[in-house]
């Protein structure tokens, strides 16, 4: 990531980035899609209260929170915290509060608790 890009998304630049759908109340800025085997790499807004139902990770997940708390069934994770997930790990995602993350996937998720 480009060092202008890096300082624009830990300095709230991420607030001027046009958002589009991702899930019912969270919302993804594209930084770089899926392209054949490569990782996918995106902004993902969470409104207050939304989350993403129970996944299985098919590739390495990284996730640095750049505001707000996000939550899983191991904690919560505020603005600054790194969290890693591995392929085969399992859970579900929310921010009480609502939040923004830089993610990287190196695989898309599995939804498994689809309602």
């Amino acid at each position: 990531m480009p060092e202008t890009t890096r300082e624009l998304l830990t300095s709230g630049g991420w607030k001027d980035l046009e958002f589009g759908p991702f899930r019912d109340e969270v919302t993804i800025h594209w930084i770089r899609p899926f392209e054949g085997d490569q990782p996918g790499v995106a902004l993902l807004k969470y409104e207050a209260g939304a989350g993403v139902p129970r996944h299985r990770h098919e590739g390495l997940e990284t996730i640095l929170v750049l505001d707000g708390v996000q939550s899983d069934e191991s904690g919560d994770y505020g603005r600054g915290s790194y969290v890693v997930n591995a392929p085969g790990t399992e859970h579900s995602v929310w921010s009480d509060t609502g939040c923004v993350v830089l993610i990287q996937w190196d695989r898309p998720v599995k939804i498994l608790d689809e309602k």
